[in-house]
């Protein structure tokens, strides 16, 4: 009836309930004087002849372009047609181009059990196969067997007698009994891990090389944990709070970034240090987000050595050394103050020269470095470091006023883990990467640095107040999304299609972000952020595309079109809050 209501711009639609008639049966089994039609009608704009068959498959439609008048998924026919044939029943179709359309659906007075796939078809077509789904058959008759069992047999009494309560009890008993199965998971130290333990926590899904780094850590004095997906690793990390973590990235479930992103997000784990093993090569990314080792498997024990050597170090020293390089005094001292000499020492020097000579000769945790130095520049300085076989290859905070071009933002990149430039909310940040890679632990911290660090950390204030634009044709999605934003304190402004997104951009000069479906009528999604992105002034705007077309090469053509960023529907509100979280910062 939704479809129908939609394609019919002129006459009526109608909803009859019958018997079928012999035409709409077929050659089928159904039973005409057992089975009710529902025959919907509508006097709308038809189907052509050769797409009635296949506007029943997922994501076709009449109209297939990403421009077209009416919108929509093109998954409510495919959805129609597996609901009736998981009941029994059968679609048939009546339409001709410009006058209409009745789609009827024909169930069977009582459930029966599915002999054969029904298809989906015009009437007068047979399908081309009728073969019996043996798997489906199979479950279907052990359904049915249970349902007559369950219906057969009186209900239990709300108060068993003594001979079920016994062997009720035995069973219980032989349950608990039951030794934990070997596949269960890999066997480790959880049961005797205490808060005062040097423990390891190990989140690896494979077994063998997970094994290894216990036994390896066993040797070492840790006592181990193994998690084998990431959602169990975090709940260990929460729940045990070990010394240090040895972190994939290929996890099943939420893989090793977005563990790693949770860990470091929460402030009675951020300072644990974590040391990444994976089959991928992305260690820059793992140091930026405060790892302190990156391992390509396959791993030698050589370089294991030198890991568990990382990371006990790590946990062994109760002072982190610092190395400030700062050529102004002022801005030496008063960065000197916000870190703070509790738990970090922090060494300043003013020149290129002495920070490199600092490098080679002391052992330093991280260095904080301004670009603007007296006898060389901080480019000179990293390369210098960079080349160099016995200076100490520190984590990197940029700390400048400069304003940096894109050239010169690209190439710090590679030698940077973080880059803060001077301003008003830079005090906070500066604080928040220095504890993130001196492993501080947050509560040890003075009451006025939490508060700092607490204000960084708030989500919510990066989204309170901005003003989204949301363009999508599908009011459903329109309210789900809008109640989520304002639940946020955002400003929601709403918009149906591309054409509509370019008027309200004109009207509104504050959009702070833009959530971009692809699929509309009269403009879409990519033609729009095309338009956009043409107009100088709206080239750094963030937009996340947001389609339920997720077909290979989606991404990159969203990217291609404009989109900072994309997200296939249904739209998974957290990861959309914490992708508008990073474009809005």
């Amino acid at each position: 009836m939704t479809n129908a209501f939609k394609f019919t711009h002129n006459g009526a639609v109608s909803l009859k309930v019958d018997r079928p008639s012999k035409a709409l049966v077929g050659n089928s089994e159904f039973d005409a004087a057992r089975a009710i039609a529902f025959s919907v009608k509508d006097d709308g704009i038809g189907i052509p002849k050769d797409k009635q068959a296949a506007i029943f498959q997922a994501f076709q439609q009449v109209d297939g372009s990403t421009s077209r008048n009416y919108g929509g998924t093109g998954l409510g026919l495919s959805i129609s047609k597996e609901l009736t044939h998981l009941l029994g029943g059968a679609i048939r179709l009546e339409s001709e181009e410009g006058k209409g359309s009745t789609f009827t659906v024909i169930l069977p007075e009582a459930y029966r059990k599915i002999e054969r796939q029904t298809d989906v078809l015009p009437e007068g077509l047979l399908p081309e196969s009728a073969a019996v789904n043996t798997a489906e058959d199979t479950v279907n008759v052990e359904v049915d067997e249970i349902v007559e069992s369950l219906s057969s047999e009186p209900f239990l009494s709300c108060a068993p007698d003594e001979s079920s309560t016994k062997e009720i009890s035995m069973i219980t008993e032989a349950i608990r009994n039951v030794p934990p199965c070997e596949q269960d998971y890999l066997e480790d130290d959880r049961e005797n891990i205490t808060p005062a333990s040097r423990s390891l926590l190990v989140i690896e899904d494979d077994r063998n090389f997970a094994k290894i780094m216990r036994d390896f850590g066993r040797e070492r004095g840790f006592q181990c944990l193994v998690a084998e997906d990431g959602e169990t690793g975090l709940h260990f990390a929460d729940y045990y709070k070990p010394s240090a973590i040895i972190l994939d990235i290929g996890l099943p479930g939420i893989d090793g970034w977005t563990v790693m992103e949770r860990l470091k997000d929460n402030p009675a784990l951020r300072h644990i240090p974590v040391h990444f093993m994976s089959a991928n090569d992305s260690s820059l990314d793992a140091m930026r987000m405060g790892a302190i080792g990156y391992l390509s498997k396959p791993v030698s024990m050589e370089k294991v050595e030198d890991a568990f050597t990382k990371l006990e170090n790590i946990i062994s020293k109760p002072v982190s050394n610092l190395l400030l390089i700062e050529d102004d005094k002022i801005q030496r001292e008063s960065i000197q103050a916000l870190i703070g000499n509790g738990d970090v020492k922090t060494t300043a020097v003013a020149t290129g020269k002495d920070a490199y000579t600092e490098l080679v000769t002391g052992n330093y945790d991280c260095m904080i470095l301004d670009l603007g130095l007296e006898d060389m520049s901080g480019f000179e300085l990293l390369e210098k470091i960079r080349q160099s076989e016995t200076a100490t290859r520190v984590p990197v905070i940029i700390y400048t006023g400069r304003d940096l071009t894109h050239e010169e933002e690209k190439k710090l990149n590679n030698y940077a883990e973080s880059i803060i430039i001077k301003g008003v909310k830079s005090p906070e940040r500066l604080l928040d990467e220095s504890a993130l890679f001196l492993h501080r632990v947050e509560a040890n911290l003075p009451e006025e640095k939490q508060k700092m660090l607490k204000m960084v950390h708030d989500k919510e204030a990066v989204l309170s107040g901005k003003k989204v634009l949301l363009v999508d044709d599908d009011m459903r999605n329109v309210f789900a999304l809008s109640s989520v934003l304002e639940e946020r304190n955002m400003e929601v402004v709403i918009a149906k299609n591309g054409l509509e997104c370019l008027d309200k951009l004109k009207e509104n000069d504050s959009i702070d972000c833009i959530l971009m479906d692809i699929m509309m009528p009269k403009m879409d999604g990519y033609e729009a952020m095309t338009e956009i992105r043409s107009k100088r002034k709206y080239e750094n705007l963030p937009i996340i595309a947001l389609t339920a077309k997720a077909m290979k090469g989606d991404r990159s053509k969203c990217i291609e079109a404009g989109a900072n960023d994309y997200l296939a529907k249904p739209v998974n509100t957290d990861k959309l809050l914490s992708m508008m979280r990073v474009w809005l910062y």
